[in-house]
């Protein structure tokens, strides 16, 4: 692991250490133990100064209503939007995470200039396939349909999303492509969430460095699939690294940790995204595990990692 990241990870990994890790399919475990940690790691950034946020609901076609929330720079035109969608192993939803990913999304506006728009979309084992990318990708048909109300430019909308929220997101640009929805300006997915099929343990990565288990892993998937995950009958919007044809997706940003279990997924899909003619910018950032960035804010690797996403998301 990065030097900068053990020292300041240590404190979390000793004592993950002294708790027995849930055995896999054990989502309410999962969750419980989420709360604390989510609040925690949004009480670490602290208040964010010039950012608004309004409330919104979103009927859905299956007579459902989403909780949105749009947050937006108190000072300047839009311009561009952003969808972002949070992360949570499609199992969390805000009512785990939402500490941390308001403070997340309120800190990329204020520093970039761009707003964002939260779904909280419906998470399995209670909501399955195809349920929460639909959820998304309704979010972004609202934003993309209220774009003149919002003072958004619809041809500078992108989506963005980590871990979970990231292969929803490429999910969800997948979606927009095959159904001619609201182009895409571009995808940003932060260490994201592809392939079902990656479960087997990879002996270079020590289990006591992983922040994000393969317990952890089928648990979100089988919640998510159900009997078809790891078979034949997966749809490539649930999990993006088995679609065959990525020719017309947005430009794609992805980054990740090289002690990260979706590595070399992340990689593969950042090759094949590449080959198939989309502008991609990849970073594998070296001794960073699952969400790093978030773990140890202050890490030399963790600002430069913030970096360039602002940079791509000021480019929107």
């Amino acid at each position: 692991m990065d030097p900068e990241l053990l020292v300041l990870l240590q404190p979390l990994m000793d004592a993950a250490a002294q708790v027995e890790r849930p055995p896999v399919g054990d989502v309410a475990t999962r969750r419980e133990r989420a709360i604390p940690l989510f609040e925690l790691l949004g009480d670490m950034r602290g208040p964010v100064e010039g950012v608004e946020a309004t409330r919104h609901r979103l009927p859905t076609a299956d007579g459902a209503e989403l909780d949105l929330t749009w947050y937006f720079p108190t000072s300047g035109p839009p311009g561009s939007a952003v969808l972002y969608l949070h992360g949570g192993g499609m199992i969390y939803s805000l009512a785990e995470t939402a500490p941390t990913y308001d403070a997340v999304v309120r800190t990329y506006v204020a520093t970039t200039g761009v707003p964002m728009l939260m779904v909280d979309y419906r998470v399995a084992p209670e909501f399955p396939d195809p349920t929460p990318v639909q959820d998304c990708y309704a979010a972004l048909c609202w934003l993309a349909e209220n774009a003149a109300a919002l003072g958004v430019d619809p041809t500078r909308v992108a989506v963005a999303g980590d871990s979970a929220g990231g292969g929803l997101a490429a999910g969800v640009s997948l979606l927009a492509r095959d159904r001619g929805g609201p182009a895409l300006a571009a995808q940003l997915l932060i260490y994201p969430m592809l392939d079902d099929r990656t479960i087997t343990p990879d002996p270079q990565l020590p289990a006591e460095l992983l922040t994000w288990t393969y317990a952890d892993n089928i648990t979100g998937w089988d919640a998510l699939l159900g009997e078809r995950a790891g078979g034949d009958d997966v749809s490539i919007y649930a999990a993006p690294a088995r679609a065959q044809d990525l020719a017309g997706l947005p430009p794609a940003y992805i980054d990740v940790g090289d002690l990260d279990i979706f590595r070399a997924e992340d990689v593969a899909y950042a090759a094949r995204l590449s080959a198939a003619g989309v502008p991609t910018e990849l970073h594998v950032h070296p001794g960073c595990p699952h969400a790093f960035e978030g773990l140890g804010p202050t890490a030399a690797v963790s600002v430069r990692v913030i970096a360039d996403r602002i940079r791509r998301l000021r480019a929107i």
